[in-house]
């Protein structure tokens, strides 16, 4: 069987795609998977690709070589939009409009038809032929989905959030299976709920292991923990917002900061609350720009602050935490916004909005002040987002392109 898998443009797209490839290979170890995303994150796939890279049958075992998923550059155009701004914004800022709006989405646009050519000439032809494409969402599938179109190739699409984004609403259409992350009735009965796949790593801890993994980032196990993070790249709304309130949080909690790539340096004074005595952390803070460990950290905290993308809510529900949520309305769709208002409604998130926090940051001290006085409070809030997860989603959707993929010549 072979298997095409495409994603990029956000981690939350590329981190969903790698879960299902890892149960797509449990469960048919000799399928041949070859995985495509944008330059952005072809690094990031390549080195995760191989560490999950298996052996393709008996030969390959005896001979001591291994296979390794083929991970490949694929042109796409993302198109630019400001769902936040108002028409006194382009004014104020007629370059970056000029700039975004105008030029890079003309940029955007041949490069998305350059990438409709590039995947049509590369799926043409019986030995390049997949038997089912998976598109993970955002604009790097789109090209491929119309590719598959034109070529009559099934694929499957999954749409993570409560709102589908652009790319997957023109994919929807011809689309063979359209997997879900939100449980909600569809009269199309191709659209099936699966939730949304996180990394294995991702897993409810005990108590006692809990106390470890505070431990092992230097924190009192003793002590409650908040953890705020705003993504790999950070949130500079949030990161503001947190050195307004830190000294306040430090009175009554310990403190993780998960600056981001691009924010750290900027939140560089906050270094002074990170205090060592003979290479032990003596204080109850501690900043990074990323961990790779995230899964850990996470699983450390009793209190986490994010924004409200759904990969890291399905990693926090996996994990079974209390959240507050602060969503970023500027994104198109407001996907953000949907999401953290479907979980205020079930009880399973405490939500901030992002200009509120800005406007108030003493509002978010607030909330994490209650959250961590009341453990029942924060057990009932980690149950509820727990309750919301599916923790078999990777293993649904691999079945499904096992399914829609059908039996092939190598008997799969």
């Amino acid at each position: 069987m072979k298997v095409l898998v495409v994603g990029g443009g956000s981690g939350g797209h590329i981190t969903p795609a790698v879960a299902v490839v890892r149960e797509l290979l449990k469960l048919k170890p000799r399928t041949r998977v070859e995985f495509w995303t944008d330059r952005k994150y072809y690094a990031n796939v390549m080195k995760i690709t191989t560490e999950i890279g298996v052996s393709w049958g008996e030969e390959d075992r005896l001979s001591g070589k291994r296979q390794y998923i083929r991970v490949r550059k694929v042109l796409s155009g993302k198109f630019r939009r400001y769902a936040g701004w108002k028409f006194i914004d382009y004014m104020e800022h007629p370059w970056v409009a000029f700039r975004d709006l105008i030029l890079l989405n003309i940029v955007g646009f041949f490069g998305f038809i350059a990438g409709i050519f590039q995947s049509f000439f590369r799926m043409l032809g019986k030995k390049n032929r997949p038997d089912v494409v998976f598109l993970k969402g955002g604009f790097v599938g789109l090209p491929v989905g119309i590719a598959c179109k034109i070529l009559r190739i099934p694929y499957v699409v999954h749409e993570s959030d409560a709102v589908f984004g652009l790319a997957n609403r023109l994919l929807v259409k011809k689309a063979r299976v359209v997997a879900v992350g939100v449980n909600e009735e569809f009269k199309d009965e191709r659209f099936k709920f699966v939730g949304v796949p996180v990394a294995e790593e991702f897993k409810k801890v005990s108590p006692t292991r809990q106390k470890e993994l505070k431990r092992t980032f230097g924190f009192d196990p003793e002590e409650p923990l908040v953890i705020i993070t705003g993504g790999s790249q950070g949130a500079q709304h949030i990161n503001v917002s947190v050195r307004e309130i830190l000294p306040e949080m430090l009175k009554f909690t310990s403190v993780g900061l998960v600056a981001g790539r691009t924010q750290y340096e900027s939140m560089i004074d906050l270094k002074k609350y990170e205090i060592y005595e003979k290479a032990k952390l003596k204080s109850n803070f501690r900043m990074w720009a990323f961990n790779s460990a995230m899964f850990e950290l996470l699983g450390a905290a009793d209190v986490i602050i994010s924004r409200a993308g759904a990969t890291t809510i399905a990693e926090m529900a996996a994990l079974s935490k209390a959240v507050i949520l602060v969503p970023y309305a500027a994104l198109p769709g407001g996907h953000q916004v949907k999401n953290a208002e479907r979980l205020s409604k079930l009880s399973a998130a405490e939500v901030i909005s992002d200009e509120e926090m800005v406007k108030k940051p003493e509002k978010l001290l607030e909330i994490v002040r209650k959250l961590i006085r009341s453990p029942k409070v924060r057990a009932a809030l980690a149950k509820n987002l727990h309750d919301t997860s599916a923790t078999d989603s990777a293993e649904r959707l691999a079945k499904i392109l096992i399914e829609v993929a059908g039996p092939s010549e190598e008997g799969k």
